[in-house]
């Protein structure tokens, strides 16, 4: 598949975008024989699911089946009925639900893939049909190294969120790095991970201990590879071509200048999604900021790209869904030039010691809640003509034991960022209210009745740490609620909240095939979207951890049979020795 002087270049099928839905895609159409084409805008590999926790939601995956947790696929589906109201009865669903579980065990058994449960995982609410676990996988933790010379190409983590560059995986590794101070066998083990990494940085320029997202976009570009895909970075796609209404390949802008690339079977767009398009920010995310104060932690270069090529071939964009993007609580920090990185506050919020308030002084919600839920009650507690935003507080002990943001916990000096403006600071709770303009006898009183409850353990305004996810994000070594202790230490802290997201929940509309549809419901011919790209089969709800990466990778999968022409579980019967069979027993005899 080289190039040809005319910058052209000739493939079965043409994937845009290289986050996980993307690459899942790809690896899947070439595992059945197809030659595929990865186009990157960015020089990195990755997206957004570069900087993710890397966790998808599949429920009756094999791993929880493995450990006695057989589920039908009912329980479910009546979860979703209690999350999404009318939108379950979105036609993808059933088929997200039972094609997921095949999707993991593919890529267990056929790629570099190999998957950790989130058995312990619980969803977001306790509603009709909810688990406690068992609905959750991710990558296993990947050493770089295994990628070559391509390791040098994967999306780093997110500078703001890491540790000098170095990926932190959720459950025991934090864990670990929380009570390093307190524990010396989790010194010990912090001391390892930061001295490993520090000996990467010095030979290889960056971490290659891989963990959450970026262990799960390396073993899928491990995979890819494998597979001979052809991977493009600095691309990015300005037209699609179609012929007789049909796709047919795509115009890129590369640094070498124009290439057009011609894909047989069809294109794909997975160019995550448009948080950082501010015009349809402010005609679909309004109430979320709009584009000018909305503060999304997904990188740069997602503008949309996806959803205005299609667009302009007649596709039709959903954007009625309950909320079109995947909200989070984010600070910003500034980087010293005038500019800031987007911190999205996914942890330390249900941590004991940490309150939330408005710019008034008072509680909204549990703070213990979902990132998505804790931006929605922020959004609701804003009055009309104010931009939404809120405060995060700690006292001292609760700063240096978990952090606020960006000011990172014990050793990690505070000074930086007091200087900086972005950790606000007072020696009592009135100093602090002064320094963030807030009501300093309102911000008193909620305090006192926040730490008269939180030290029997109690929430009656908003029943924080009642819930089993509520529990599951606070310390489980505190008592008698791992979520709730009073703020009694000074100096206290503060940082400013505004809304925020992951990425975006309205797309393209998409059917159970991950074919794009006209407005008149009607398939485009040679055209598919997934990830971000594909209208949320969710609805715009967000119902569990891995609502985007689960759907994403599924229909990746789904999307790459299809181009493939193999049957679809719940919309094909499969043929039993058709030659769609044959092909994968080739393919599998020559890897």
């Amino acid at each position: 598949m080289s190039r040809t002087p005319e910058q052209r270049m000739e493939c079965d099928v043409l994937v845009i975008g290289s986050g996980a839905a993307g690459l899942a895609t790809a690896v899947t159409a070439a595992h059945f024989g197809l030659r595929v084409v990865v186009a990157e805008k960015a020089s990195v590999f990755g997206g957004t699911s570069a900087w993710s926790g890397g966790w998808l939601w599949i429920p009756g995956n094999p791993l929880a089946r493995a450990a006695g947790i057989d589920e039908p696929v009912e329980a479910p589906m009546q979860y979703l009925r209690s999350e999404l109201g009318n939108r379950s009865s979105d036609p993808r669903l059933p088929v997200f639900l039972e094609n997921g579980p095949e999707m993991v065990q593919f890529f267990q058994d056929h790629t570099a893939m190999r998957w950790i449960d989130g058995n312990a995982i619980p969803d977001f609410h306790e509603t009709p049909g909810a688990a406690r676990g068992g609905r959750s996988v991710s990558a296993k933790p990947y050493d770089a190294r295994g990628l070559g010379p391509w390791a040098k190409k994967l999306r780093p983590p997110l500078d703001v969120v890491s540790l000098w560059g170095m990926g932190i995986a959720g459950g025991t590794d934090m864990g670990h790095f929380f009570r390093a101070t307190r524990r010396p066998a989790s010194a010990l083990y912090t001391a390892r991970r930061v001295s490993r990494h520090l000996r990467d940085l010095a030979l290889h320029r960056r971490g290659m201990q891989l963990v959450n997202g970026n262990a799960l976009v390396a073993r899928l570009l491990r995979s890819a590879l494998d597979l001979g895909v052809t991977l493009i970075d600095s691309a990015a796609a300005d037209r699609l071509l179609a012929t007789e209404g049909r796709v047919t390949g795509a115009r890129l802008t590369t640094p070498d200048g124009t290439l057009t690339i011609c894909a047989t079977r069809g294109v794909v767009l997975a160019t995550g999604g448009f948080p950082h398009d501010p015009a349809r920010l402010d005609a679909l995310a309004d109430a979320a900021g709009g584009g000018e104060g909305h503060y999304s932690a997904a990188p740069r270069t997602n503008t949309g790209d996806g959803l205005n090529l299609a667009e302009a071939i007649g596709a039709h964009v959903d954007g009625t869904l309950e909320w079109n993007v995947a909200m989070a609580p984010v600070s910003r920090v500034p980087n010293g030039d005038g500019s800031h990185t987007n911190f999205p506050h996914l942890i330390e919020r249900a941590k004991p010691g940490i309150i939330a308030v408005t710019p008034r002084g008072r509680r909204f919600v549990s703070e213990a809640d979902s990132y998505h839920g804790f931006t929605k009650a922020m959004i609701a507690a804003t009055p009309p003509g104010h931009s939404p935003r809120c405060w995060l507080i700690a006292d001292h002990k609760a700063q240096r034991r978990w952090g606020l943001g960006h000011s990172r916990p014990f050793p990690f000096p505070l000074g930086p960022a007091i200087r900086s403006g972005y950790l606000k600071t007072g020696k009592t709770l009135a100093d602090l209210a002064r320094a963030c303009n807030i009501p300093a006898d309102q911000l008193a009183e909620t305090v006192r009745a926040f730490n008269r409850n939180a030290a029997l353990g109690r929430d009656p305004e908003f029943h924080r740490g009642e819930s089993a996810y509520n529990r599951a994000q606070g310390d489980a070594d505190h008592g008698p609620n791992p979520s709730l202790a009073p703020l009694d230490q000074g100096p206290f802290y503060a940082v400013e909240i505004l809304p925020g997201s992951l990425g975006t929940f309205g797309g393209l509309s998409a059917d159970a095939r991950a074919r794009v549809l006209d407005p008149e419901g009607t398939p485009i011919p040679g055209l598919y979207a997934v990830g971000n790209d594909m209208a949320s089969v969710m609805g715009g709800n967000y119902p569990a951890g891995g609502i985007t990466l689960g759907p994403g990778m599924t229909f990746g999968y789904i999307a790459g049979r299809v181009l493939a022409g193999q049957p679809i579980t719940g919309l094909d019967a499969a043929p039993p020795n058709g030659a769609a069979a044959g092909q994968v027993h080739a393919k599998e005899t020559t890897r």
